[in-house]
């Protein structure tokens, strides 16, 4: 049963002793989940939540491989239509039921559901039927899809039978919630029943809420925090030199953003899109904000690098205000052209790019002003489509279409700029079925082309990821798309 404790109760939570204290792992990030439905949240805060108690039938591992999680094992037939899923054996859920096909059957349901409102559902628009055959997940697709194995780790598996799962988390991972004070902490345990016998290692994880970096700098340098994930660069740099603290670092898939809404003037015209692109000086983004910890980004991230396009060969990347200026006038605008950026305030980063970018357009024939916004605003806002533009950090996936799909086709589930482009649109419906690697590789080159200077999204930067450890703690392994499931194999030495 999970503890769920107003904030008034702060005081007396805080006395109630741990069990195995020296083995519970204090994590500090910045902010608090909003909601836990894995099936719907998608913040960076409640995956570092989810990614510990949820899993899906597979998995990304350090090198960006898939690997099997909830399902042991798959078979593909020759056509490439059908997968046949071998479900774990031994493994419960968090309240003890044990994990059957019947329950990978549901969260396909739910998840595909129109109701469920998930971001993921762009992902699974192949699959035709799912169906348990004895203890086996038969999944049907109307054609073959290439990264359909990495997509599943969205899948979290979920019991038929649960209550309300942005409050009541109940999966199938190594931890388990058992408390949680909103902005302040949450407290998850070892669940006994984890399928992986001897993992997690840890007693538990307690994961607090520090919205302050300077605060959770001086924690992780006197040990009151063993572990940060995501730092900003400017921590990062911090703390550099720190005999006590390890840096642990990688290119980032995730990445800084400004997002247009396609129907709402002036960026319902391409041309004021590619003027905005034109005014941005993405390598002095990256110095400003990032300490010089980034690179300058395209529609994907230079992590990927079978994928990427060279920001070299986008003609927009190559700052030019005068060209700005000249753009908007012949999209019909004389003197400045107004523009409101909401601003998820949450993350320091964001902040920091935000002002950068507004200093660059105002320079460029732009008027712009930031409206700061806290978490859970932002998100309605965004998810509503109630926004002219925002910056804002997003996740990166390790195959292309996990994000070009559900952002960029139209009507997909995270199209939240209302933007279609019917050409576009045919590209990633093909893409998506070739088998043949260097043919997408090609069409997801003119897609980039397509999207990187009058696309609904202006991508600026792809930072260092860095997380910082304590010198005791062992066993843990970063990756890039910024997923913590190597915290069940993470020991802290006493």
């Amino acid at each position: 049963m999970i503890r769920f404790v107003k904030r008034a109760a702060f005081a007396v939570a805080l006395v109630v002793p741990l069990a195995a204290a020296a083995q519970v792992l204090e994590v500090a990030t910045d902010a608090s989940p909003v909601g836990l439905d894995p099936h719907v949240a998608t913040a960076f805060s409640t995956a570092l939540v989810n990614g510990n108690i949820y899993e899906g039938l597979t998995s990304i591992d350090k090198d960006l491989r898939v690997v099997p999680a909830v399902a042991e094992s798959w078979s593909v037939s020759s056509d490439g239509k059908v997968y046949t899923f071998k479900i774990r054996k031994g493994g419960t859920f968090h309240n003890g039921k044990p994990i059957t096909a019947a329950d990978v059957v549901y969260s396909f349901e739910r998840l595909l559901k129109k109701e469920t409102g998930s971001p993921f559902a762009s992902r699974f628009t192949l699959v035709k039927s799912v169906s348990t055959v004895a203890d086996d997940v038969v999944v049907e697709l109307t054609d073959p899809s290439a990264p359909f194995l990495s997509q599943l780790i969205v899948l979290s598996i979920v019991p038929a039978n649960h209550g309300d799962l942005q409050r009541e988390a109940n999966g199938t991972g190594p931890f388990k919630l058992t408390q949680w004070v909103p902005d302040t902490y949450l407290q998850l345990a070892k669940h006994d029943g984890y399928w992986d016998k001897g993992l997690p290692k840890l007693a538990g994880l307690k994961i607090n809420i520090v919205p302050e970096a300077s605060t959770r700098q001086v924690g992780i340098s006197t040990g009151i925090y063993q572990f940060m994930p995501s730092l900003d660069a400017s921590t990062a740099v911090a703390l550099r030199g720190n005999s006590a603290v390890r840096l642990l670092e990688t290119r980032d898939l995730a990445y800084s953003l400004v997002g247009f809404n396609t129907t709402q003037a002036p960026f319902d015209k391409p041309a004021v899109r590619e003027a905005f692109n034109l005014a941005v000086d993405r390598a002095k983004i990256a110095q400003a904000a990032y300490f010089g910890h980034a690179v300058p980004g395209g529609p994907l991230s230079p992590a990927l690098t079978d994928w990427a396009t060279p920001v070299g060969q986008f003609s927009c990347y190559t700052p030019d205000a005068n060209k700005a200026k000249a753009l908007l006038k012949e999209a019909g605008f004389s003197g400045e052209v107004p523009v409101t950026l909401k601003v998820l305030g949450s993350i320091q980063t964001v902040r920091d790019v935000a002002q950068v970018v507004q200093a660059q357009l105002n320079a460029a024939g732009f008027k712009a002003t930031l409206e700061i916004q806290e978490q859970g605003k932002f998100i309605q806002d965004w998810r509503n489509s109630n926004f002219e533009a925002f910056v804002s950090q997003n996740g990166g996936s390790p195959d292309p279409d996990d994000y070009f799909y559900r952002t960029f086709r139209t009507g997909g589930s995270t199209n939240v700029f209302k933007y279609s482009n019917p050409a576009l649109d045919k590209l990633l419906d093909d893409a998506r079925t070739m088998q043949d690697k260097a043919k997408r590789q090609a069409a997801y080159k003119e897609a980039q082309q397509i999207l990187a200077c009058r696309g609904p999204i202006s991508h600026l930067a792809y930072a260092t990821l860095f997380t910082a450890v304590r010198n005791n703690v062992q066993g843990y392994e970063l990756i890039a798309t910024r997923s913590t499931r190597y915290l069940r194999e993470t020991s802290v030495a006493r």
